[in-house]
């Protein structure tokens, strides 16, 4: 039974009692059984528009599955040796990332080795060119980069 089905039904219970309309509790009476139709059809509007948009989020994500299966394919094809793929992460877990400041906007940017070695690269966010100068590997904390040792 929905909530305006309860609404007339109490409406019916309140006429079958023959309950006054000019007495104070019958105004009273009457007075709470509409504020409750008008709850009860709000209520209702409420729960057709909940299940349009249900609908309409269902179509979305339907047409956003047929995007993604056109746009990045079946990754099934991709699968089809989990070794090379175990191999590949062990391979990315490996590398060491280094964070990178840019002086001119300020973006953090990640290099490898390979960048650093190459010397200078330029910054994603502002075309900066960031120069890097590793004069010394020796790895001791608070070196400046310039000792001789190795």
């Amino acid at each position: 039974m929905t909530a305006t089905e309860k609404v007339a039904y109490l409406r019916g219970l309140s006429e079958g009692l023959g309950i006054d309309d000019t007495s104070k509790e019958g105004r009273v009476i009457k007075a709470i059984i509409d504020v409750l139709d008008d709850l009860a059809i709000s209520v209702s509007d409420m729960e057709d528009d909940i299940a349009e948009l249900g609908d309409q989020v269902e179509a979305v994500d339907e047409d956003l599955e047929a995007l993604e299966e056109e746009f990045y394919g079946d990754y099934d094809d991709y699968d089809d040796d989990e070794d090379d793929d175990d191999a590949d992460e062990d391979d990315f877990d490996d590398e060491e990332l280094y964070e990178v400041t840019c002086p001119s906007c300020g973006d953090t940017i990640c290099v490898n080795e390979e960048m650093l070695d190459e010397g200078s690269i330029h910054c994603p966010n502002c075309d900066e060119l960031l120069e890097f100068d590793l004069d010394c590997d020796c790895g001791e904390e608070g070196c400046d980069g310039g000792c001789d040792k190795e």
